[in-house]
């Protein structure tokens, strides 16, 4: 009998769409003009969907009027607004390449991402959160005290010629949004035609700066043709219609937000609705309520801070269907909750990286529980998943950990400027190398034991943090944890255990330690427990354990084992 190995393609009775997404936009607008396509309840701004494709027309016209051409770079630094989605579709349609920037990039990471994509033009939020938006581009380009809107000449930033503020005073050098919509009244309906309709569903339309816990970050170039179908396909297996409504809490900036969320939803003639400009669990739930969603969208911390209201039970979420939880890998427990307490009983799991523009695996609509909280899904429509021996490169059978590989339309274009790492990332097969590992079972489900670079090496033995999380999820008194391996003397490396403690409640080293005893081999029973109330993570909820790694090993004095080297 031949061993069946790590191997699946994902097939479809639905075909992928060979159009670009300005086309979609207006296909979807002429066929529900009157659903509701953007609801932003902190902005007062409700657009049906023949007014959504109207004002981002306008704003195609007014950066056409600009004179940005097809494959200029177009910034958008902003947190969830209505302008971050008008801007994205507006360039979209002009075939400009729009450069997402993270909310929380400070100077010099503005900087780098403004000159490595070569920007010419910026739409900029006032400020959000403790940054100044405004301030820190005058910190960066303080030309643009003594030039004309739109002929900025800045030695840090030689690229940069226009910005545009979402705000209503004047600043030097900048324009106003509202000022700029009304240049779109200098470029006739039929330029914007002609343009659109010389572009091509294959050409780049988006850089994602993906966020490496060393290095610079690296600018994914995702195409029409990516990210249209990838929301696509990820709201068709939600059974997704043009009556869905959906939440979207998770950042425009992410692929989670703009493609799995905006491009989800206008592809289906769904509502998209951004409760806040940044995540607030309380307007979340809100949004929920008072505009009767049946999707939602988050990270599993987003869903843990939402279900920890103390005023939870007041909110009224019978409305909710179905909804994704991806970014980091989900607890058991807290999808069971999801499920049962914010009724979503079609919640669903997806995976994927920034730059297979996102997802390529997803659990089903009436998957087993059991499949549904502890693995990934299977394979997306129309993509290729294997995986393989990270030393060999051969696929390994099923049920062995490996790195997942994944191959297909939804593979970027490659990095931004930056042959060697898409070389080193996407083989000459055309195979994205994850750096994730994964086991497939019989059924083809896919489960993420953690990455390559996190995999706790004891003794010899091979450690996955994410087993040893699950079943101190199990533990009543536990809300969150977070597993990671630090350096020993004896053995290389010891596990050690964040954990964040149910409020309220009262836990000791001891008690979680007598929890593992002969429940979990001894070799994985966290040597080190680190009580804590969050932990190190990314804007997308990402846990950044590198940094929790760095801080126990400056706690614990570990500083003497970490500089033992190793064959």
């Amino acid at each position: 009998m031949s061993i069946q190995l790590s191997y699946l393609s994902g097939t479809s009775n639905k075909p992928l769409l060979g159009i670009t997404i300005g086309d979609m936009l207006d296909g979807i607008a002429a066929r529900f003009p009157h659903n509701d396509a953007l609801i932003v309840p902190h902005q007062d701004i409700r657009f049906n969907y023949q007014q959504f494709k109207a004002i981002v027309d306008d704003c195609a016209r007014a950066f056409l009027a600009l004179g940005v051409q097809k494959g200029d770079r177009v910034g958008m630094w902003s947190p969830n607004r209505y302008e971050w989605t008008v801007t994205q579709f507006a360039t979209a349609k002009i075939g400009a390449i729009l450069v997402n920037i993270n909310p929380s990039y400070r100077l010099h990471e503005l900087e780098y991402a403004l000159n490595q994509s070569e920007c010419s033009t910026v739409v900029i939020a006032d400020q959000f959160k403790a940054s100044n938006f405004t301030e820190m581009l005058f910190a960066l380009a303080p030309e643009l005290q003594h030039c004309s809107r739109g002929e900025l000449k800045a030695e840090k930033a030689p690229y940069l010629r226009t910005i545009i503020r979402l705000a209503e005073d004047e600043r030097p050098g900048m324009w106003r949004w509202d000022d700029f919509l009304q240049e779109a009244e200098k470029t006739p309906t039929d330029t914007l035609i002609d343009r659109q309709s010389s572009l091509a569903f294959d050409e780049p339309i988006n850089i994602q700066y993906t966020s490496g816990t060393t290095g610079f970050p690296k600018g994914a170039t995702l195409s029409h043709h990516n990210i249209l179908n990838n929301g696509y396909f990820v709201a068709e297996l939600m059974n997704f219609t043009e009556k869905d409504r959906l939440i979207i809490p998770v950042p425009l900036y992410h692929c989670f937000g703009m493609v799995m969320g905006n491009l989800g939803c206008v592809t289906h003639g769904a509502t998209m609705i951004y409760p806040s400009e940044g995540f607030d669990p309380a307007s979340t739930l809100a949004a929920v309520e008072k505009e009767k969603a049946t999707g939602i969208f988050g990270v599993p911390t987003m869903f843990i801070a939402e279900l920890d209201l103390p005023d939870f039970d007041q909110y009224d979420l019978s409305s909710l269907r179905t909804g994704i939880m991806a970014g980091s890998p989900c607890p058991i427990e807290v999808m069971k909750k999801v499920q049962s307490l914010m009724h979503v009983s079609e919640m669903e799991i997806a995976y994927g990286m920034t730059e297979t523009s996102p997802v390529s695996t997803q659990t089903r609509i009436g998957t087993p529980l059991e499949k549904q909280v502890s693995t990934v899904g299977q394979i997306h429509p129309h993509l290729e998943v294997k995986i393989i021996d990270p030393e060999t490169g051969r696929t390994v059978p099923r049920g062995t950990p490996g790195e997942l590989c994944t191959r297909g339309y939804s593979v970027m274009l490659g990095y931004w400027n930056n042959e060697t790492s898409t070389r080193n990332a996407i083989d000459k097969a055309r195979w994205m190398h994850t750096g994730d590992l994964a086991t497939m079972d019989e059924e083809g489900y896919v489960k993420i034991v953690g990455r390559i670079k996190d995999m706790i090496i004891r003794g010899g033995e091979n450690i996955y943090p994410r087993e040893i999380e699950e079943f101190l999820y199990t533990h009543p008194k536990i809300s969150d944890v977070q597993v990671i391996g630090v350096p020993d003397p004896k053995y290389v490396e010891a596990v050690m255990a964040w954990i964040r403690v149910k409020e309220g409640e009262t836990l000791t080293i001891e008690e979680v330690k007598a929890y593992c005893q002969g429940q979990i081999a001894h070799y994985k029973i966290p040597q080190y427990i680190r009580f804590t109330d969050g932990f190190p993570m990314t804007v997308t909820g990402k846990i950044r354990k590198v940094e929790m790694r760095e801080q126990s090993i400056a706690e614990l004095g570990l500083e003497g084992a970490a500089g033992i080297k190793t064959a």
